[in-house]
């Protein structure tokens, strides 16, 4: 009788809850996208997370943002992990981290920065796709490392980047760049023509994939459900423990310590304030913590909204770059609709919140039909090797 191996059960193993939970920040994250193309609060200048201009549901609109990024990082750590049980040999995956981290790294530069403000050269920002990518790259050799020295590793990333936060290069210039693509999110005017701005240095995204790697054990056929639920329970319930009792001793884990304000209410939100550029631990604590626990109650979730939510999440870059686009298309388009014309000034172009959130809803619904397609036609198309690139 034949005998069916682990890799052979893993290999068309697929965790709906991790598509799930991918899906639903990636949503949230247009939110975010939109507000910066929308509303007229973004346009004059003013910071959400500013106390001295903001107000609770602004605030909050971008508050709830900040759950994707990590989550988002994390999670491509633990696709990463089931991606290796499907391989023969830690070779293969290196090969592809390798490959695809450079591919994102170059995307990032050449496609994704110009679909931003359709600016094709003069300024480059390096974001989540480029910090992912480069992630990808050192992790294509980390992998190599026993399971327990790699888990070692990114807990110690994790729990540790912060105490770099004193260290400043400005100069020589080679150095502060190098400096600055590993942990200091710093703008550089390189030429007249060129600028730029390192918005995501990649350490701290770094040991959270590694965290998010060493998670996907648990997603292994071979680990039962119960178990797997009580340990991202208890995980998830320990990190929100730890995120309040650091942030009350207000001494490390980010580099904006909380303060009493002028109200109970703007208090309560600086508490949840925290740093997102370079992530603190604080802000991966917060964000990381609930996202366990989300998981361990998605574990068997399935109706309606929970299956067009996980369609997202299972085409999250082809997402990533349709999302971009439209966003940008819709909001020269309603530039124009309103009757402006190119040289009117940037100031006030906007719309009020609540506009916002009617055109975040319109383009997750157009969204929806071609990731739906995409999702269907990978899906149908293995052979094709280069739809995993995308």
């Amino acid at each position: 009788m034949q005998t069916i191996t682990a890799k052979q059960l893993q290999k068309n193993y697929r965790i709906e809850s991790i598509d799930l939970l991918r899906g639903l920040v990636m949503i949230i994250m247009a939110l975010d996208h939109v507000r910066d193309f929308f509303h007229y609060d973004v346009h004059v200048g003013h910071d959400p997370l500013d106390f001295s201009t903001t107000w609770p549901a602004l605030f909050i609109t971008r508050w709830v943002t900040h759950f994707c990024a990590p989550v988002f990082v994390f999670l491509s750590g633990t696709s990463i992990f089931l991606y290796s049980q499907k391989r023969t040999s830690k070779k293969q995956v290196a090969f592809f981290l390798f490959t695809r981290g450079l591919w994102l790294m170059a995307a990032e530069i050449f496609i994704i920065g110009p679909l931003w403000d359709f600016d094709f050269g003069s300024f480059i920002m390096l974001q989540v796709i480029w910090a992912i990518g480069l992630s990808m790259v050192f992790l294509s050799v980390l992998q190599f490392l026993p399971y327990r020295i790699l888990l070692a590793v990114g807990l110690l990333i994790f729990f540790g980047h912060n105490l770099l936060d004193g260290i400043k290069i400005e100069q020589p210039f080679a150095e502060s760049f190098g400096w600055s693509i590993i942990h200091v999110s710093h703008f550089y005017k390189v030429s007249p023509h060129l600028a730029i701005f390192v918005l995501y240095p990649f350490l701290p995204w770094l040991g959270l994939m590694i965290v998010g790697y060493c998670l996907g054990k648990l997603y292994v056929k071979q680990t039962g459900v119960a178990y797997r639920k009580k340990f991202l329970l208890i995980s998830g319930s320990t990190m929100i423990l730890l995120f309040i009792v650091i942030r009350c001793i207000n001494i490390y884990g980010d580099m904006h310590p909380w303060q009493q304000q002028s109200s109970a209410i703007f208090s309560v939100l600086d508490f949840i304030n925290t740093t997102k550029y370079p992530p603190s631990l604080l802000y991966m604590l917060m964000t990381i913590g609930p996202a366990l626990i989300f998981l361990a109650y998605a574990e068997n979730m399935s109706n309606w909204l929970s299956r067009k939510i996980t369609v997202f999440g299972k085409v999250p870059f082809f997402y990533y770059i349709l999302h971009v686009f439209l966003i940008h298309v819709m909001g020269i388009l309603l530039f124009f609709i309103s009757g402006r014309i190119w040289n009117d000034p940037y100031l006030n172009k906007g719309y009020p919140l609540w506009a916002v959130y009617i055109v975040w809803i319109s383009i997750i619904i157009i969204l929806y039909f071609p990731c739906r397609w995409y999702s269907r036609y990978k899906a149908n198309h293995p052979q094709n090797k280069w739809l995993s690139y995308l």
